[in-house]
């Protein structure tokens, strides 16, 4: 199976109004990326990338040479995450109307719609909300899926048998989800095409068991799929069949309530505090996930430490580009025998923030690239099983 690796994109490097009014003038990803400190011993903070390239994303040539050495080291395409609001509101749409507009940009792409409060606390909670995320009616949907249209046109978009692809990151969210869904495809159909691959990215959706078939796929969206996968196991049976009948009974206001309410109370009881993570066994869980359900794309991710953004975070310890290259070379030999798709969605080309990327950084040059690069080589994964 020819394996075809996807990276998801953040395209928070130019400032926007917005977040000046929120952050600061002149915020970008990088305000957070440079002001980061070590938190323990051994933690690696600040991350720099190579050469101090603290670049914009409004300036063409950077998503030029993006694309370059994306497809040097083996990466297929890019996931960019798209922000529409109601009433056609959008936020950090310029370096994707930018590549639209640039054929030159020469990577196939796709889009994320991460369809959350735009908020302060980087968790699309309902705290410190900067922009909210209000569905609107009928009219904004169609609107909205019109302008992905113009996406979905481009020869570059990444289709399945013709038909686009278009990631949706939560939509648990979405009130009315079986009706924005249909809409969605009713919309894409009347723009020309024959249909659209809807995809859930994460986990939370899948692991609540309900309406699984509105999609076509789900993304195992990593590390966070494989951490909610330990939770799911140890979760009360019985909370979840409630949990499943209410969803199933169209109550998502309600189970979101009850959620919300929970979740406060474990806020008010708990003092928030650093949770560290081992590279080692949650990879290992990653690779002996049993993929029973077809309908499953593989995820992997580089690395993860999101306490630029928040010191209460979460981290791992452990990863290195060896590492990395070993976990790619056994999860690639996994998707050939194991997956119906053949795509892998890795977290992240540039989370700068969140130390998911695999950009070249001042510690590593481009060994994540490499490694990524020698996974993907079919002599690298023929032979020894893990």
């Amino acid at each position: 199976m020819d394996v075809k690796t996807i990276a998801f994109y953040l395209p928070q490097f130019h400032t926007i109004p917005e977040n000046d009014v929120a952050y600061g003038k002149g915020f970008t990803e990088w305000t957070n990326t440079k002001k980061a400190k070590p938190l323990f011993e051994g933690h690696y903070q600040p991350r720099t990338p190579l050469n101090q390239n603290y670049y914009c994303l409004l300036e063409k040539g950077v998503m030029e040479e993006q694309a370059k050495l994306a497809k040097k080291y083996g990466v297929y395409g890019f996931c960019y995450y798209h922000y529409w609001f109601k009433n056609g509101k959008k936020l950090l749409e310029k370096p994707l109307e930018l590549m639209l507009d640039n054929p030159e940009i020469n990577i196939p792409f796709c889009l994320c719609w991460a369809n959350e409060n735009w908020s302060k606390r980087w968790d699309g909670g309902n705290n410190d909300v900067i922009v909210e995320q209000d569905y609107g009616d009928l009219d904004d949907l169609n609107k909205h899926v019109d302008y992905l249209c113009r996406f979905f046109k481009d020869p570059r978009y990444i289709k399945e048998n013709d038909m686009p692809i278009l990631i949706i990151y939560k939509p648990e969210l979405i009130p009315n989800l079986k009706k924005v869904v249909a809409a969605i495809r009713m919309r894409t159909q009347y723009n020309g095409f024959e249909g659209i691959k809807l995809i859930v990215q994460y986990p939370k959706f899948y692991f609540d068991g309900s309406n699984l078939n509105l999609f076509d796929n789900y993304i195992q969206f990593e590390p966070k799929f494989i951490q909610d996968y330990e939770k799911d196991q140890y979760r009360s049976n019985n909370k979840k069949k409630i949990k499943r009948l209410l969803l199933n009974l169209g109550f998502y206001s309600l189970v979101n309530f009850i959620e919300k309410k929970l979740g406060e109370k474990n806020t008010n009881n708990t003092k928030p505090s650093l949770e560290v993570r081992d590279y080692d066994k949650d990879w290992c869980e990653i690779l002996k996930y049993p993929v029973k359900d077809k309908r499953m794309i593989a995820g992997a991710f580089v690395d993860w430490d999101n306490t630029p953004r928040n010191r209460n975070g979460l981290c791992y310890i452990g990863a290195t580009p060896e590492k990395f290259e070993n976990n790619m070379t056994k999860l690639v030999r996994k998707i050939d025998k194991e997956y119906k798709s053949n795509f892998v969605f890795i977290n992240a080309w540039n989370e700068w923030a969140e130390g998911a990327y695999l950009e070249p950084d001042e510690k590593n040059k481009y060994a994540y690239l490499e490694a990524l690069k020698s996974a993907l080589q079919e002599e690298s994964y023929r032979g020894e099983e893990f």
